[in-house]
């Protein structure tokens, strides 16, 4: 239970720092580039996903798929970097904030262009 308080505390948080302030919430890209190639090009690819097809890091899929990406993309996308979700493992422990940041940033970017820049 507190654990459950305690991760809708810091999604209630990144939500209102990413609606109100969202470049203080953005990353780097090239740091970004190098942790995806890093830690999640293996399974995604160009933005692709070799183990579930259809869930993809293309924009359509990010809206389909994740929860409350409509509503705040960038919280959406840490939280599932953060917190991993079926197939996909949590990087909380294993990345910095900073880095989880940078490589939602990226893939963010990435997203928004069809990611033709991969």
């Amino acid at each position: 239970m507190l654990k459950r308080l305690i991760t809708l505390v810091g999604l209630v948080v990144m939500l209102w720092f990413g609606v109100w302030n969202f470049p203080a919430w953005t990353g780097e890209m090239a740091t970004g580039s190098q942790i995806f190639s890093a830690n999640c090009a293996s399974c995604h690819i160009g933005g692709n996903n070799v183990i579930l097809k259809d869930k993809t890091l293309q924009q359509s899929a990010l809206e389909k798929y994740l929860d409350r990406y409509n509503e705040e993309p960038l919280a959406a996308v840490i939280y599932q970097v953060s917190h991993g979700k079926n197939a996909m493992p949590a990087f909380g422990g294993r990345l910095t904030d900073e880095e989880i940041r940078d490589v939602v940033t990226y893939v963010l970017r990435q997203a928004e262009q069809n990611w033709k820049d991969s």
